[in-house]
């Protein structure tokens, strides 16, 4: 089950941003963040009155030159909003009143169709509101609240709208029996070549000049290894070189394309080498919990020696040393070398991502753990790892209860997460580990 989105749309500096860093840093809770990967803030995973989401900032329009160019922006922004988008978040501002903008964005979401909560920000005192609040229900859209993003009040009412729009999780429909493949990487690393050798057809359109897809594009395809919807998302920039306002919010695209797949294949220009920003992007996908192959693509362009593959494969270990469990394979998608071995890795991990382990099995694994590496301690005080049990799949979750998950210490989890593998496998996955104390206190 995918979790929804929610995107933040609006003028330029009605508070969107100020909005979303207030949501991000207190109001909601970050579900994940991984040491040492450095993501820009253009969306975060949250988690409010118990269901997960992806809260995605599309801030960042800047003015132009004159007000046509700020709302050709504004409607590039408010299209990708609603193509990504479960709950549209619409900021407006108080202070300002309702403008001609705000009209042509409601225009444009009320003809999608997609639901939508209007947040009048800068309304920075308590009780009723004052009379300009209400002339936003003038936009036609049904949900509308006052919030101050800068005094942190009504965000509660508002997320509460906003958990009333979700789509029911028994109405969500899942493809019987397809895996969904995203295709994920930077610009010319081969994406497109690659969907097209998959699905056996030019269906996207594939260039030298970095950036030419721009959306996501599905293909449901079926071969001997199973049913796949290939999804060919555009191109993952560094922020500061995203100059176009429909580049940038391509990687809003391709963030959602990651959400909702199964598996994140993760390509990587074997002429170009790892790169920082192809650490950022598998971050994305470890962040969300996505099964993951690492693909070194234009290995055929590659001279080689004896060697040069291991050598290259150390490198991908290293620099992906906090995704060490995906495995990693050599292809050329011009030629199609070994594009058949990726199918067959695919189905493999898309299964592993499915494992359960019940919880006899699971403890017994733990105790032989604690017998041949004790439990950290303080103080005199070892952890006890009363019992654990398998709370979820994709990725696989265990709960461990214990006597004070203080005592706990990464380095250990990590030795019970190598165990976990070592006996289990779990290979092209991440596996999430929860300690809860037995007597139900966070303390």
């Amino acid at each position: 089950m995918s979790k929804p989105v929610v995107a933040i749309v609006g003028r330029p500096n009605v508070g969107k941003s100020s909005l979303f860093n207030t949501l991000y840093g207190e109001r909601i809770s970050i579900v994940h963040d991984t040491p040492g990967v450095t993501r820009d803030r253009i969306y975060a995973d949250a988690e409010w009155r118990g269901r997960q989401f992806i809260m995605i900032d599309t801030g960042g329009i800047e003015p132009g030159d004159n007000e046509d160019y700020i709302l050709k922006q504004m409607r590039v922004q408010a299209e990708i909003a609603i193509e990504t988008a479960d709950v549209i978040l619409f900021i407006t501002d108080l202070h300002a009143g309702l403008t001609a903008a705000d009209e042509e964005i409601a225009v444009m979401l009320r003809k999608a169709g997609r639901p939508v909560v209007v947040a009048v920000n800068k309304v920075d005192t308590v009780g009723d509101p004052p009379a300009e609040y209400y002339e936003f229900y003038q936009l036609g859209l049904e949900n509308v609240c006052s919030i101050s993003a800068a005094h942190r009040l009504g965000l509660g009412e508002m997320l509460d709208m906003i958990f009333e729009q979700f789509p029911d999780t028994e109405d969500e429909e899942e493809e019987e029996g397809s895996i969904r493949v995203a295709l994920i990487g930077r610009p010319n690393a081969g994406k497109s070549s690659l969907a097209n050798k998959m699905i056996g057809q030019d269906r996207s359109i594939v260039s030298d000049i970095a950036g030419t897809t721009r959306d996501t594009i599905d293909s449901d395809i079926e071969n001997e290894h199973g049913k796949f919807t290939i999804v060919d998302t555009a191109g993952m920039r560094k922020k500061g070189k995203i100059e176009d306002v429909i580049e940038r919010y391509s990687m809003v695209r391709a963030l959602s394309a990651i959400e909702r797949a199964d598996v994140c294949v993760i390509l990587i220009d074997a002429t170009q080498g790892v790169t920082e920003q192809d650490t950022r992007i598998a971050g994305l996908a470890h962040d969300s919990g996505k099964a993951s192959v690492f693909v070194i693509n234009k290995w055929d362009l590659v001279e080689k020696e004896t060697g040069t593959m291991e050598a290259m494969e150390r490198i991908v270990k290293d620099k992906f040393a906090f995704m060490d469990y995906a495995p990693v394979i050599f292809i050329s998608a011009k030629t199609g070398q070994r594009v058949d071995k990726l199918f067959k890795l695919i189905v493999t991990v898309n299964e592993n991502a499915q494992k359960r382990l019940t919880t006899g099995i699971l403890n017994q694994m733990i105790s032989q753990a604690v017998t041949l590496v004790p439990t950290p301690q303080d103080k005199g005080r070892h952890l006890k790892i009363y019992y654990g049990t398998q709370v979820s799949v994709k990725p696989p979750t265990f709960a461990l209860f214990v006597n004070d998950k203080k005592l706990s210490h990464f380095s250990y989890e990590r030795y019970l997460e190598n165990q976990l593998r070592s006996n289990f496998g779990f290979e092209g996955v991440p596996i999430r580990l929860l300690l809860r104390n037995k007597n139900g206190s966070d303390e």
